[in-house]
């Protein structure tokens, strides 16, 4: 039986010159490393981010593809993307989910693993 799956791993780093402290603007910018983990062509259509931060916002993002791309990923191939998020506390958190579909017409969602959003994320 044909089984898809995507991991998903991201790095998260902050972005001092994009943010804005005094007015509660702090972005971040992430790498997102995506690998067809599965045994069939898996497509990436879509996404939907939760994104909240230490002031108790919560930002909620839904789109089509990634970057500007629907990448058909074969099993173990991967695709790699940079991106950024601005929020309004110094530290935060991101989670999310990507909406797939197989060659074959078969729907999935592949979970985005929480990472942190931190100041302290430009010192690792």
């Amino acid at each position: 039986m044909a089984r898809p799956a995507l991991t998903v791993s991201v790095v998260a780093r902050y972005l001092p010159e994009q943010s804005a402290p005094e007015q509660q603007a702090y972005a971040f910018g992430y790498t997102v490393t995506i690998v067809n983990s599965g045994d069939v062509p898996t497509q990436l259509i879509g996404r939907h981010w939760l994104i909240s931060d230490a002031s108790g916002d919560t930002q909620e993002v839904r789109g089509l593809g990634v970057v500007g791309h629907q990448p058909l990923l074969q099993p173990g191939e991967q695709f790699e993307y940079q991106s950024w998020a601005r929020i309004k506390a110094p530290r935060g958190q991101m989670r999310g989910t990507y909406f797939c579909m197989t060659a074959e017409a078969e729907a999935f969602e592949a979970e985005i693993p929480a990472f942190d959003l931190s100041q302290q994320s430009s010192l690792h």
